[in-house]
């Protein structure tokens, strides 16, 4: 006997009763979007090495140990998709869409890294990406923090999240505060790990992003990026918390939050929670103005969030908040060579005649009792039954599996009405 495949290591399957979860997150993230006037767009799962390389940084995690990189049959250099922001701003160049124009646009789809799998952090994980071009202005930040605050209200986990701020300020703000770390770190070489000791070399603002307990201290009385900013980037800040004061937005000010991508600049943000341990960051972001330049394009404004969906959900499930949903409405029984057929043609016309009913029919025959069995299993609230005698009196049994209201004998079009009620008044709920 062949020995069984199974899923490569990081890359998990979305079973049959996990799927409507997913299908209710994915549709309050639609209605979200809509609302503020998003478009989709959808890209390559495969890019250009290159592209990450330039706008990731070549001397982050991501690229040097965590892409999933191969050369195709031309020789050419390919990777998957590590995150959505690089490649939603090439298909932007590459189609002249940033030319004079404002875009709001949000993507949704896989990624892959290729990192230690542990709960909530996969190596092929689905994200939600919004990315917007062409606003320089707080607002924007702002709207991008109110998007993200009206769906955790929508999804009921509000209370569950909390939102902190910071700034980066410019690339030049950004050096001469590089600078000051670098010696304050130096100055205490023999306190850093050896993580922090690589980084001090290539990225040493990463460094504040320790997730070491025993540099938590020297880290915390490190200098301040904040204490560096110019009058720009300090008023750029007042506005975008101005704006979430007016709206009662809460935040808290994290002056050592930093973004583990080279293009950030000015605002970033990021959505944590306690309830799922060490993976407590469920969506950042921030503004990225010169990676438009940085990929060939003119200099442009640029800011976004992205989203890991596996990380919503697991919230959406230690929170309580998952919505019971019904897979099946009704389900049809058939009894009789006369009945199968006729069961068929009318199902079919049940289904142009209600809007939103979910029928099931038996298939692969059965006794009455075995697929009354199956109705009940699948959770419907109505078994329509046919056998031979119903069909040939041109009628048809409707049994409620969820109440003790008697079994009726109806005609198809009486049975098409009731059920046009019945889903009018389930889509209420």
């Amino acid at each position: 006997m062949a020995q069984t495949i199974q899923a490569i290591r990081g890359m998990h399957d979305v079973l049959p009763d996990q799927t409507p979860l997913w299908q209710y997150a994915e549709r309050i993230l639609r209605e979200v979007m809509s609302s503020y006037g998003y478009s989709e767009i959808r890209l390559p799962v495969v890019e250009k090495t290159e592209l990450f390389k330039r706008s990731i940084g070549e001397v982050t995690d991501i690229v040097e140990k965590e892409m999933y990189t191969f050369e195709d049959r031309n020789g050419d250099s390919l990777t998957l998709r590590p995150e959505g922001t690089a490649g939603c701003l090439r298909a932007c160049l590459e189609h002249g869409l940033l030319h004079n124009q404002v875009h709001r646009l949000w993507y949704y789809g896989p990624m892959y890294r290729h990192e230690r799998p542990q709960k909530g952090r996969y190596r092929q994980f689905i994200q939600l990406g919004v990315e917007t071009y062409g606003m320089s202005g707080p607002d924007i930040d702002a709207e991008l923090i109110f998007i993200m605050d009206r769906l955790w209200k929508k999804l009921g986990i509000r209370e569950k999240v909390c939102l902190q701020l910071n700034s980066l300020g410019t690339i030049d703000e950004r050096l001469i505060y590089r600078q000051v770390l670098v010696e304050y770190f130096q100055a205490n070489l023999s306190q850093l790990d050896e993580d922090s000791l690589r980084r001090l070399q290539t990225n040493p603002l990463r460094i504040l992003d320790t997730k070491n307990p025993a540099m938590f201290h020297l880290v915390a009385n490190a200098p301040a990026l904040m204490d560096y900013l110019g009058a720009e980037s300090l008023e750029h800040f007042k506005g975008l918390t101005t704006a979430l004061d007016d709206l009662a937005v809460s935040y808290q000010i994290n002056t050592r939050l930093v973004r583990g991508l080279d293009y950030y600049s000015k605002t970033v943000f990021e959505w944590v929670t306690d309830e799922l341990g060490s993976q407590g960051t469920v969506c950042a972001g921030g503004r990225y103005d010169s990676l438009v330049e940085q990929l060939g394009g003119k200099p442009n404004s640029a800011v976004g969030f992205a989203m890991g969906i596996e990380r919503l959900l697991a919230l959406l499930e230690v929170s309580g908040n998952i919505p019971v949903t019904q897979a099946v409405n009704v389900f049809m029984i058939r009894v009789g060579e006369s009945a199968e057929r006729e069961g068929l043609r009318f199902a079919e016309k049940l289904r142009d005649a209600v809007t939103g009913l979910k029928l099931q029919v038996n298939c692969g025959g059965g006794s009455f009792k075995s697929q009354f069995k199956k109705a009940d299993k699948i959770g419907a609230d109505y078994a329509i039954i046919l056998g031979d005698d119903e069909v040939s009196n041109g009628q048809l049994s409707l049994k409620s599996l969820r109440t003790s209201q008697e079994q009726q004998t109806l005609t198809q079009q009486e049975a098409i009405t009731f059920l046009q009620n019945y889903i009018s008044q389930v889509s209420l709920v």
